[in-house]
C-alpha cells in the first residue's frame, strides 16, 4: 500500500499539525513539497486537494482531504490503535465529549489570542519584506491570551491534560503555533502560569513532536528555497 501524501512545507503550521499526527499513530507518509512562495498552492493542480488554495492538501489513496483538523482525527481513527485513545472515543462518551470541547478552545479561544504574536514577530516581518511589528495587535493579543491561560492553568491543577489524564487531540493541536510563539521574546509570559508550563514541556518532550518541530525554524526564510527532507 502506498503511503499517504501530505503536500506542502512542514515548516507552515497547518501541515506541521497533520504530520504530528501521523508520526503520532506511527503511520508512513511522504511529504510532497509546495512551494507557497512561488504561488504552487494556487495553481490548478493544488486547487485539487485544496479547493481554497492552502496547504496542507492530503490524499489517502483515492481520499483526498483538507482543513488539518479534520486530518488529523482521520488519521487517528484510520492508522491509530487502542492504547493511543486520542480522540477519547474508546473511553465512553464522556471523555470524548471533554476531548471536542478542548479542541474547540483551542481553536476558538487559544488560536485567535496566540496567533496575532507570532504573525505580528514571525511571519508578517517575513512576508512583507522586514515590516515593523505592529505593538498594539501584539499587547492586545498578549492580554487575551493571558485570560485563556488563566483557565487553562485551572483546568491543568485538576487534570494532568487537558481533557483528562492522559494526551489528547486537544493538546496536541496547540503544538504548533505554541512553539513558534515560543521563539519570540513573549515567551516568558507562560512563566506565570507553571501548570501550563509544565504542561507544555511534557509536550515537548515527545518523540513525535521533536521530529516535527525540528522543521519548523523561527526565521522562515532559511527554509523556503530549499526542498524539504523527512526522515
Amino acid at each position: 500500500m502506498s503511503p499517504v501524501k501530505v503536500f506542502g512545507h512542514p515548516m507552515l503550521t497547518n501541515v506541521a499539525r497533520v504530520m504530528l499526527f501521523l508520526e503520532e499513530v506511527g503511520a508512513e507518509y511522504e511529504l510532497v513539497p509546495v512551494d507557497f512562495v512561488a504561488g504552487e498552492h494556487k495553481r490548478p493542480q493544488h486547487l485539487q486537494l485544496n479547493p481554497f488554495g492552502q496547504m496542507p492538501g492530503f490524499q489517502d489513496g483515492d481520499l483526498v482531504l483538507f482543513e488539518s483538523r479534520a486530518i488529523g482525527k482521520y488519521i487517528i481513527r484510520k492508522y491509530g490503535t487502542a492504547g493511543l485513545d486520542l480522540l477519547g472515543e474508546n473511553s465512553g462518551i464522556e471523555e470524548s465529549a471533554m476531548v471536542d470541547m478542548w479542541t474547540e478552545v483551542e481553536d476558538q479561544q487559544y488560536y485567535p489570542a496566540i496567533s496575532p504574536v507570532v504573525f505580528e514577530c514571525i511571519i508578517n516581518p517575513f512576508i512583507m519584506g522586514g515590516a515593523a511589528t505592529n505593538q498594539k495587535v501584539v499587547d492586545k493579543s498578549l492580554e487575551r491570551l493571558k485570560g485563556v491561560l488563566g483557565i487553562y492553568e485551572a483546568r491543568l491543577e485538576k487534570s494532568r491534560y487537558l481533557a483528562g489524564d492522559s494526551i489528547s487531540f486537544a493538546d496536541l493541536n496547540h503544538i504548533p503555533f505554541t512553539f513558534y510563539f515560543m521563539t519570540t521574546r513573549h515567551a516568558s509570559v507562560f512563566d506565570d502560569y507553571p501548570k501550563v508550563k509544565a504542561w507544555w514541556e511534557s509536550l515537548m518532550a515527545r518523540p513525535a513532536v521533536q521530529r516535527v518541530c525540528k522543521h519548523m525554524p523561527s526565521q522562515f526564510s532559511c527554509l523556503l528555497t530549499t526542498t524539504p527532507s523527512i526522515n
